[in-house]
């Protein structure tokens, strides 16, 4: 179907009432544990000052237990297209089934969607997506102010060199000094420019800009990813930091706490800038982050890679603070295309549910379980039983299986993987069936005679590798 058919005229979308805008902002690499509004819900909370993420949570939904993937590249995968691997084949940054992934042209996007239903649409930050550029043809971006790299400069006129800072060898700087490209222009770079606070302006004069028409603003944040180089301090701790200098792990600790407050200073701009202009009563602000924090859980196939902060504020949301309703990144999609009375093209199949009844008050209930993967592995829960790490390629094609009862916060799950009980088996006979429609990757794919497939297996068998994807960092080793 071509995007003519698709399209929606403004004149109708008028018609039916004014559509709501949307800003979705999706941190990059941390856990719900880095929130204030968080804290009573986590094991290990931490101590980040977040005042205008915690009144989204509290005026609008703050979901305690959301999954997206435990690593990015699925995650955005899942988020803009509203479906699970098994439909897209993204399965991990090194694993994607296809044998051409190009995600923006092969599948529908949140953006591409509204784009042809006449919403003005934007990105700022990181897109780190396999396939067209976000403002091609099939990329669903009219404007955009992107942390770029050598690739993406030498596709400008030109050529131009980054004048700013580097974090190595080969990967320009997104803090300090930061390499961006505008509307596909290099912006050259001085070394008091700060990434974040560059692509914030681009979005707030975005939304000044497009007051009178619905629009979309999307912000996957290159923060608060990395705080092992000197670049990663931030104007609320400091000046920039010297290049190649890794800090130690107090330093590494107040580098990354200071970004996760610089991005509620990001937010709270945003939110200004929607208050200013009268438009924060017709738009919904999704707070959310694309795995959880590297080192304690990124790349895991556990619940703490998977979990992490979702939070929904604005137009027509409820007020409900803390919810225990589960939700899954896939939602995102159905639920600005029912917000923007925009309908998704006959027999198009998606895995999200739309949250738009749940947010309005007119349901107090969501979906039964979630969904999530990485690599080969699968997990699964509802609001008792959870089921991670299931993976036959690794040894373990059961998985584990935890009640967890009434807990969310990890500390009290009870492994019961080898249980006889009658309510576990039953439980577990329940998992067995959902799983049966998401069959996983097995050993005789005949991906793995690829050269990337043989390179990926490689890598992801090793025994080290493997004890870390399928256990999680030692402080959350369930059961130990």
């Amino acid at each position: 179907m071509t995007a003519a058919a698709l399209a929606v005229p403004r004149r109708a979308l008028a018609a039916r009432g004014r559509p709501k805008n949307f800003v979705l902002i999706l941190a990059d690499d941390v856990s719900p544990d880095w929130y204030g509004c968080y804290r009573e819900h986590v094991r290990f909370p931490n101590e980040a000052r977040t005042p205008h993420i915690d009144r989204m949570a509290r005026e609008g939904v703050m979901f305690v237990t959301a999954w997206a993937t435990p690593m990015c590249s699925p995650t955005r995968a899942m988020l803009m297209t509203g479906r699970y691997a098994c439909r897209t084949g993204f399965y991990h940054n090194a694993l994607k089934l296809a044998e051409r992934p190009n995600l923006v042209r092969d599948h529908l996007t949140f953006a591409k969607r509204l784009q042809q239903a006449g919403y003005a649409t934007a990105i700022a930050g990181k897109w780190h997506v396999t396939g067209d550029a976000p403002d091609s043809k099939h990329g669903g971006f009219d404007e955009h102010c992107l942390w770029s790299g050598p690739k993406e400069l030498a596709r400008l006129p030109g050529r131009p060199k980054h004048t700013g800072a580097w974090e190595n060898d080969t990967t320009p700087s997104r803090y300090w000094g930061p390499c961006i490209i505008r509307n596909g222009e290099y912006l050259p770079a001085k070394p008091d420019d700060f990434g974040p606070k560059i692509h914030t302006d681009f979005l707030c004069d975005f939304i000044r800009r497009n007051r009178d028409r619905p629009f979309l603003a999307y912000f996957p944040m290159a923060a608060p990813h990395g705080t092992r180089e000197g670049v990663t301090t931030t104007p609320l701790y400091g000046k920039p930091g010297e290049m190649g200098r890794p800090p130690d792990g107090k330093e590494a600790a107040a580098r990354f706490r200071a970004l996760n407050e610089y991005i509620d200073v990001c937010i709270g701009r945003i939110l200004e800038a929607l208050e200013a202009e009268g438009l924060l009563g017709d738009t919904v602000v999704i707070f959310t982050s694309d795995n959880g924090t590297a080192v304690t859980a990124k790349t895991r196939a556990v619940e703490r890679g998977a979990r992490v902060p979702l939070i929904v504020f604005g137009g027509g949301v409820k007020k409900r603070g803390a919810t225990r309703e589960l939700a899954d990144l896939t939602d995102v999609l159905p639920t600005m295309l029912e917000l923007a009375h925009v309908k998704l093209p006959d027999g198009y199949e998606i895995d999200g549910k739309s949250l738009a009844p749940f947010l309005a008050g007119r349901t107090d209930t969501h979906r039964e379980w979630i969904h999530s993967y990485i690599g080969t592995s699968q997990m699964l829960r509802d609001k008792r039983w959870l089921l991670e790490a299931v993976n036959p390629i690794l040894g373990l094609p059961r998985g584990r299986f935890y009640d967890c009862r009434a807990d969310r916060t990890g500390k009290e799950y009870r492994d019961v993987t080898d249980s006889k009980d009658p309510a576990v088996l039953a439980a577990r006979k329940r998992f067995d069936e959902i799983l049966s429609h998401f069959p996983p990757i097995r050993k005789n794919d005949p991906f793995w005679k690829t050269r990337p497939g043989a390179k990926f297996l490689k890598s992801y068998t090793d025994l080290a590798a493997v004890k870390k994807h399928l256990h999680n960092h030692p402080n959350y080793e369930y059961g130990k």
